[in-house]
């Protein structure tokens, strides 16, 4: 009958360390589910951006004669180039028209080596991403 007492809870201790494991795997695989979730995110605005880049030059080798009006700096507005910034501010998240994040289109003249920077912020990240593109345009001007 003594060696009865002695045994007394031992289940339930058992059952208990048992729940705490399986609670630990469940949280486990929450967690993975988590950063598999931001993984997926980060990889749509990765393709998303280079689509939008890869547009863009698209657009830049159909209309050679118009390559100086697609950089950043020419000084009026152009309406291909102006609608590309815009399209990109809607699809991208955290990007600024008027800001730092604000997508840009440079060109040297002498190489017509064009540079499309697009940078944008996933929502709820304080680190800005950055996808740059670099291509070399010749042809007929």
């Amino acid at each position: 009958m003594r060696a009865m007492k002695s045994q007394a809870g031992v289940m339930l201790i058992e059952a208990l360390i048992g729940i705490l494991i399986f609670s630990i795997g469940i949280l486990a695989l929450i967690g993975m589910q988590g950063q598999a979730i931001r993984n997926t995110t980060d990889a749509r605005y990765r393709s998303e951006a280079a689509f939008l880049a890869t547009e863009v030059i698209g657009r830049m080798w159909i209309d050679i004669a118009s390559l100086p009006k697609f950089d950043k700096d020419y000084a009026s507005a152009f309406a291909p180039r102006d609608d590309w910034e815009t399209k990109v501010s809607v699809t991208m998240p955290g990007v600024d028209l008027g800001g730092a994040t604000r997508p840009t289109i440079e060109l040297d003249t002498t190489t017509n080596e064009v540079i499309v920077t697009i940078i944008w912020q996933q929502p709820g990240e304080t680190v800005t991403r950055r996808l740059q593109m670099v291509n070399r345009i010749h042809g007929a001007t």
